[in-house]
């Protein structure tokens, strides 16, 4: 096997629009093609193009059983043991509704970006959920906008309704601080390149429209490698807080976004970087077969 791959495909769900959505992985697979990888895209699971790797990026909480199964005929799939990244399966921090646990909580959707994903898979039903979701209360509907997850001074607040919602989790509310500001640590890896830094906000819930400062370059504890290893990520985006000294998981990404739409001389540095890390896998694989 060469450690410079010539073909590689990327899997995507029937209804996502990679070409046109804000993954970083887009920015990736033109690098790829600039140094002449041919790159072929599937749209759901209907045809097979034969490839050096596939890279699953099937932007659901959960990959569907028939699209890991399509995964198998491939040499190498990268995020190939990923299939599920919802809040049940990656946090250490949930809160039972008969927990001993008197600190703030956080209440999230259990699905990834507030579930919005997995709703549009029911393109038809889509808008009247909407719609739905306007008029009752989100305790009910299990809907919430990941800028406005509610956060509680005890799980005691929380309302009732939550706690029997299969759609919503509870989590004990662990923030950095530093000064005034709230932290938000993210650590974007592909292979072995990686990228980790700490952003601030004034908001507890720290987005990039919140920014106010950035700090890049910073180490990766072990813990959290360890952790990504135990969830089989290759390629993704991990948020965290470091809490005394402790890593705390806030959300694992398969199919990271990006608010570009044109790269600025940082951001294309992070692009030249992670596309390093498919050339890392081939090599490692050509070394282990030898």
């Amino acid at each position: 096997m060469s450690s410079y791959p010539t073909k590689i495909a990327v899997l995507t769900h029937v209804n996502d629009n990679f070409v046109s959505g804000p993954y970083l992985l887009r920015f990736l697979v033109d690098a790829w093609k600039n140094v002449g990888i041919d790159i072929r895209v599937l749209r759901g699971i209907e045809h097979f193009e034969p490839a050096d790797a596939l890279i699953l990026h099937t932007d659901l909480t959960i990959v569907p059983d028939d699209y890991l199964a399509f995964c198998k005929q491939y040499p190498f799939v990268i995020n190939g043991g990923v299939g599920d990244i919802s809040k049940r399966k990656i946090s250490s921090n949930l809160v039972g509704q008969r927990d001993l646990y008197f600190g703030p909580v956080i209440v999230k959707t259990n699905c990834n970006f507030g579930g919005k994903p997995e709703r549009k898979m029911a393109r038809p039903l889509y808008r009247l959920l909407s719609r739905l979701a306007e008029w009752l209360p989100w305790s009910w509907t299990g809907q919430l906008h990941p800028d406005k997850y509610p956060i509680f001074n005890s799980s005691r607040d929380v309302p009732r309704a939550v706690w029997r919602n299969p759609h919503l989790v509870v989590e004990r509310f662990l923030p950095e601080r530093e000064s005034a500001y709230y932290c938000l640590r993210q650590w974007i890896f592909f292979g072995d390149h990686e990228i980790n830094h700490r952003v601030f906000s004034k908001s507890p819930i720290v987005k990039a429209r919140n920014t106010i400062h950035r700090e890049d370059g910073l180490p990766v504890p072990e813990a959290l490698r360890s952790l990504r290893t135990m969830l089989q990520f290759d390629y993704g985006k991990f948020d965290y807080t470091l809490v005394n000294g402790e890593p705390i998981l806030y959300d694992a990404n398969r199919t990271p976004a990006v608010a570009w739409t044109t790269t600025t001389a940082r951001q294309a540095s992070i692009v030249n970087e992670l596309t390093q890390g498919l050339f890392s896998f081939f090599l490692k694989r050509r070394e282990s077969e030898r």
